[in-house]
Formats: C-alpha cells, structure tokens, sequence
C-alpha cells in the first residue's frame, strides 16, 4: 500500500495549483460564477458581521479588541475557501495563467465582473437580512451605533489612504488563499487563512467586498435617529451612495486589484511559472 502523503505542497506546486484554478474559474458559465460569487459576498458579509458584534463593546485595549475582531472576521474566508465560494479579491490571482497564456485577458475580465456583482449581490442580501433581524437593535442598539461609526469611518479616507490600504489588504487575503494551495486537509487551509486574515483586519486596512456590508449597513442605520445620536454629532455627510462608491468602493477595488494582481500574482508567476523548473529542482 502506497504510503499516504501528508506534506504540505512546495511553493511551485502550489504555483500550478493556482494557475489551473485560475483555468477553471474562467471557463465556469455566467450562472455558475455568479451564484459561486453571490455565496462568497454573503459569507464574508457574516464574517463582516461577526467582527462587528465582538468588537462593540470590548473592554479590552484596541489592539487585542482588533486581534480578535480579525480572528472572527477569518469566519468569512473559510467558509468561501471549505464551502466553495468565488471571491474577487482572491481573484485576482488570476493573472497568473493570464500570464501562461492559458487564459485570455477577456476571460478574465468577465469573470472579474461577473464576480464582483456576485459578491455584491450576496452582501447587500445579507445587509437587508441582518437589518430586518433586529440584530443591529438589540440591547442598547449598541451594535448598530458600532456598525455606523465603522461605515463612516470608511468613507472618511483619502483616496490615497483607501488605495494604499486596499493594496495592502488584499496583498495579505492573497497570501492567505496562496498558502491554501500548500494545504492537504481542512485545517490546513483554516490554519493557513487564519493569520493573513487576522493581520490585515487587525490593522484595519481595506477590503472592497467587506465593504460592500459594512457601509451600505450604515445607509440603512443613518435613517435611524436613535442610532445616529449614541454617535454624539458624528459628522455624517460622507455616508451616502456617492460616498460609498466614489469616496470608498472605487480606490479600495483598484488597490485590492493592484494588491493581488500584482503583488502575489505576478511576483510568484515570476518565480515559479515563467520557465519551466528544472527535474529535481526543489524551491
């Protein structure tokens, strides 16, 4: 009997393992992609919202408060990961066989696209739902006031500061999904996703999908007058659709694209994939 291998896979392993996911996402129909893509902005909605109940009335410093607010937003990216999900930001790694030639850039594209809409679509049914729970509204409305003043505080950056924290935010959800290729079990994968994912929420940078419950949740909890005043005269003005896309969505999906796209996928097509490796070579 052949002996069971338990081995994480070497890095340019784990290259072809990205690059022929890569193939199979571009090749998926329009019903798959979306439906994979709905799944995958509703479940890193869930993780958005977790994050947002355990750090709204934390007693402990920012730092351990955001550590472990990053360890629930992990919630997300596993269940996308275990459960089979398409996400955007991860993605974007698919540049890689775009740069084998195994892929078209058109193919691409269009499953950006049809992703995106897809992760879009899964969030903001998530926001309605959580809305229409109570959720937001129980106790104090505590959670609710944390989930606003987390919304605004999104469409308060610069454009500089949302580019820059989009690129790196999903430099680190790539290097997740990357170390996921090494991976041969379930916990391999969860182990694999649970630091990149902490460190980036816990550092508080940027991620256009989970931006896609967080702000459009403190749309809806704007309107609430009870919310709005446990805020004590937060200025506001930014909160608004415009805001939203302009202010926020649009410079954190360029930055997250750079991040993935560039940063991870690129750097490691460069190391592993641009010319074959030689037999018995180990990287």
């Amino acid at each position: 009997m052949d002996e069971e291998i338990t081995d994480a896979y070497v890095p340019a392993d784990m290259a072809k393992r990205a690059e022929a996911s890569a193939i199979r996402k571009a090749n998926r129909n329009f019903i798959s992609s979306f439906f994979l893509a709905v799944q995958a902005g509703s479940f890193i909605a869930f993780g958005s919202a977790l994050f947002t109940f355990v750090v709204h009335d934390s007693e402990l410093g920012v730092g351990l408060t955001k550590l472990i607010g990053g360890m629930c937003f992990s919630l997300g990216l596993v269940l996308v990961i275990i459960a089979g999900a398409d996400l955007f930001t991860g993605d974007t790694l698919m540049v890689m066989a775009c740069y084998s030639r195994k892929i078209k850039v058109r193919q691409m594209l269009r499953s950006w696209v049809f992703v995106f809409l897809g992760n879009l679509a899964g969030a903001l049914a998530i926001v309605g739902l959580v809305y229409f729970s109570g959720h937001w509204f129980n106790g104090t409305s505590a959670i609710g006031a944390k989930a606003l003043a987390i919304a605004n505080h999104k469409v308060n950056l610069t454009f500089t500061q949302a580019f820059t924290s989009g690129i790196l935010c999903n430099i680190l959800v790539c290097l997740a999904i990357w170390l996921c290729y090494s991976s041969r079990s379930v916990t391999d994968k969860i182990l694999s996703i649970l630091f990149p994912i902490t460190a980036f929420v816990a550092m508080g940078f940027e991620h256009s999908i989970a931006n896609m419950y967080f702000i459009p949740a403190g749309l809806l909890l704007k309107g609430n007058p009870d919310i709005v005043g446990m805020l004590h005269g937060a200025n506001l003005s930014n909160l608004t659709l415009s805001g939203f896309l302009m202010k926020n969505l649009l410079p954190v999906t360029i930055g997250n694209m750079v991040g993935g796209a560039f940063f991870v996928g690129t750097i490691y097509w460069i190391l592993y994939l641009r010319k074959p490796i030689k037999t018995g070579e180990h990287l």
